[in-house]
């Protein structure tokens, strides 16, 4: 018998393993971790739900179970440092559920190290990208530590996963005609399985929670700002996991962050993925509107392929890389310019950003200006036009030459 702690999102896959690890004679401990998942969605009793959580645990024969509040960790240490490098993987997806995984992997290995286990378990699949992500981070960690994927060990369908959860009364939400699979946090919600498995169907309505129809979207456009202090945003003096669940009620309202992507896993083939993910949306094109506006030319040229190797290390499980580190440094040390505000507005599925400003920007007017005050001195760019010119001028004339000469 062992002593294990599994990562526990009270779901469908996790308590059928939770009751599968128990039937084997282990003692089971399970870990949920408030990650925001329902904070600031209309109606939900966020904290209540988590708790509800737990109790299914126990209910279920869990040795213990423990509850991890890590929203403000996971905005701080995770989420804002994805946004400092725009991170968009595949140049789409803002990397919610992959962002998690690796502080899930951390808090795996504290919590056995509290509570005396020698293995910890998930329920992610063979063919997911989650497991490369979590056992990743186990590894570099504590690789003494036995990490088991029991989905993996022995795959289970949906459908069959649903039949076992009823045999055994654990309750559950999916069914046969919503069998989606969903992961959540503050960052964003993720949405795979059923009729989304075919890329010629259009997601159902039903499959969005966060997100309202931009066709049937709030009526009236609305406009925010968002004041960034050397790169930390805050929006009406809220900053944090709080300013991030309030950006997801108002992009949600407005129809915000809706993505369907046909993405390239960490294993090699290719899945249909279906996102909300408002909050991130919002921020990630504050953020790199005001980055063109205090950045220099040559830094957001290097930055634009940082960021994009940034994303693919987060996405590909490689968190702890010392990559990632040395990135880390590089968008820290250009942080203190990215001061000022951006004014958004939101409506009809977009945030298009509407006014700028910081002290640090590097826009002149007194340059760009087609008006009366224009001070560009419009006569050197004839000597740049005459060195840019140089190579293609040689090169034309050596295509011109004669052969052999």
């Amino acid at each position: 018998m062992s002593r294990i702690v599994l990562a526990y999102s009270g779901g469908l896959d996790t308590s059928v393993l939770l009751k599968k690890l128990i039937l084997e004679g282990n003692e089971v401990v399970a870990m949920t971790i408030d990650l925001g998942e329902s904070d600031g969605i209309a109606g939900t009793g966020a904290r209540a739900a988590l708790e509800a959580v737990r109790a299914k645990a126990l209910d279920l024969g869990a040795y213990d179970a423990v509850l991890i509040d890590a929203r403000e960790r996971f905005i701080g240490e995770y989420a804002f440092a994805a946004l400092r490098a725009n991170a968009l993987y595949q140049d789409v997806y803002p990397l919610s559920a992959a962002l998690s995984r690796p502080l899930i992997a951390d808090l795996l290995v504290k919590t056995a190290h509290e509570l005396g286990a020698t293995v910890v378990a998930h329920g992610c699949t063979g063919k997911g990208n989650d497991q490369v992500r979590i056992e990743l981070g186990v590894r570099a960690l504590d690789p003494s530590l036995v990490c088991r994927a029991p989905l993996r060990e022995s795959p289970l369908s949906r459908p069959d996963a649903i039949a076992f959860a009823r045999e055994r009364g654990i309750p559950i939400a999916h069914t046969a005609e919503r069998p989606y699979s969903i992961d959540a946090n503050l960052w964003g919600r993720s949405i795979e399985a059923g009729v989304l498995e075919d890329p010629w169907n259009a997601p159902p309505e039903d499959a969005y929670a966060w997100t309202a129809s931009p066709a049937a979207a709030a009526p009236v456009a609305q406009e925010i700002v968002i004041a960034f202090g050397a790169g930390e945003p805050s929006v009406d003096a809220s900053s944090g996991a709080a300013m991030v669940a309030q950006l997801n009620i108002w992009g949600g309202a407005h129809g915000i962050g809706r993505i369907d992507l046909i993405e390239d896993r960490v294993v090699g083939l290719k899945s249909r993925e279906v996102y909300e993910c408002p909050a991130a949306t919002i921020l990630i094109g504050a953020h790199r509107a005001l980055e063109r506006l205090v950045l220099t030319r040559d830094e957001l040229r290097f930055k634009a392929l940082a960021d994009r190797r940034y994303a693919e290390l987060i996405y590909d499980g490689l968190w702890m890389q010392p990559l990632r580190t040395a990135l880390d440094a590089f968008n820290d040390s250009v942080a203190p310019r990215m001061t000022g505000e951006v004014r958004l507005r939101l409506f009809c599925g977009n945030a298009t950003v509407v006014g700028l400003r910081s002290p640090h920007g590097l826009y002149r007017e007194r340059l760009a200006t087609y008006g009366i005050h224009d001070a560009f001195d419009h006569q050197a760019a004839d000597g740049f036009i005459a060195l840019q010119a140089l190579p293609l001028e040689a090169y034309a004339a050596s295509q011109r030459a004669p052969v052999g000469v």
